[in-house]
């Protein structure tokens, strides 16, 4: 039994690293025809049949483009920072619940590496050191705008990962346990037991707290594109640039998939729908919406996005805390 586990568990994970790190790509491609439907960009609607060649054109730019690492910058640690944000997401995503569970010839399958009572916590954690990716790629770099991009970087992730911390605080007092097994079980009654409706507040402060974990517009200060340099990730080129986007991209499947577990009913059967279908089907809606709103919205300032965590989040998180647990106790 010990060995059928170990096998299992190494097919599982180089399932998840071959597939998520195909969708990362995919996902690219994906992000591009939605901004370019959305804003009249020509490359990716019209180079090849369906834009299929932009996003070719894109990945061989990146395996062929010149790998330079900086003369001052400490070379060790400037190529391991691109490798430690890449390993933690997809190290988070071996404690997500994916499907439900189904037999194949005759043994049951269940779609996660690791269930642990503490998978919530495992994950988020996990998630969290990623902060050291970045802030080590800009203190490396021997650039000063690397070094303060490094510095920033910092700052928006350790101050949303409280908001994160809170937010989800509420629901698991209702559940009850840090299992993400236990949290889908919990909403298995249909639509009118998801902890959405039981926990909005909670809902809404974990998606916008989201947004600056994954590094995606209005917050994507991380690296700003739309400023001169790309922050921590100014010095870096090729294969080691991409790796900082893989992750990004490995990172936001893992808030959407969290999202749809710990809010909007996981994998439980949804009306017609199979469980598997209907968390893909959330999955792929959060995604789009994450793509959309790059579309839609301007970035913010610094100030203004730790003004909102601080100010005004935060308070919000706390009170729906407290909130939550008068009404338990009443």
């Amino acid at each position: 039994m010990e060995t059928t586990y170990i096998i299992e568990s190494i097919i599982k994970v180089v399932i998840i690293l071959a597939v998520f790190s195909a969708i990362a790509g995919f996902a690219t491609y994906i992000e591009r025809k939605i901004l370019a439907f959305m804003q009249r960009r020509l490359g990716p609607m019209h180079v090849g049949p369906f834009g299929l060649l932009q996003i070719a054109a894109d990945g061989i730019k990146l395996f062929t483009k010149e790998d330079i690492v900086p003369v001052n910058a400490n070379r060790k640690i400037f190529m391991i920072a691109p490798v430690i944000t890449a390993a933690t997401a997809f190290i988070a995503l071996t404690a997500v619940p994916i499907f439900p569970e189904f037999t194949m010839f005759g043994h049951t399958v269940r779609p996660i590496v690791t269930d642990s009572s503490v998978g919530l916590l495992f994950v988020l954690s996990v998630m969290a050191s990623g902060l050291y990716g970045p802030l080590l790629a800009g203190m490396s770099s021997g650039n000063k705008w690397s070094l303060l991009g490094g510095a920033r970087t910092a700052i928006q992730l350790l101050s949303y990962e409280v908001v994160t911390g809170l937010a989800i605080l509420a629901p698991l007092m209702l559940v009850g346990s840090l299992s993400l097994i236990d949290i889908n079980n919990y909403q298995a009654g249909g639509i009118t037991h998801w902890l959405v409706w039981s926990q909005p507040v909670a809902f809404i402060l974990f998606l916008i707290a989201g947004f600056a974990e994954t590094n995606r517009t209005p917050f994507d200060l991380l690296e700003h594109e739309a400023e001169i340099v790309a922050g921590y990730a100014t010095e870096y080129s090729g294969m080691r640039w991409g790796m900082f986007f893989i992750g990004e991209y490995a990172n936001l499947f893992t808030i959407s998939f969290l999202v749809s577990l710990i809010f909007l009913g996981g994998f439980n059967d949804l009306w017609f729908i199979s469980g598997g279908f209907a968390i893909l089907l959330k999955v792929m809606a959060l995604i789009f919406f994450f793509l959309w709103t790059r579309a839609a919205w301007p970035h913010v300032r610094p100030d203004q996005l730790m003004w909102l965590c601080w100010k005004v989040l935060m308070p919000l998180a706390v009170i729906n805390v407290v909130i939550t647990g008068f009404v338990m106790m009443f």
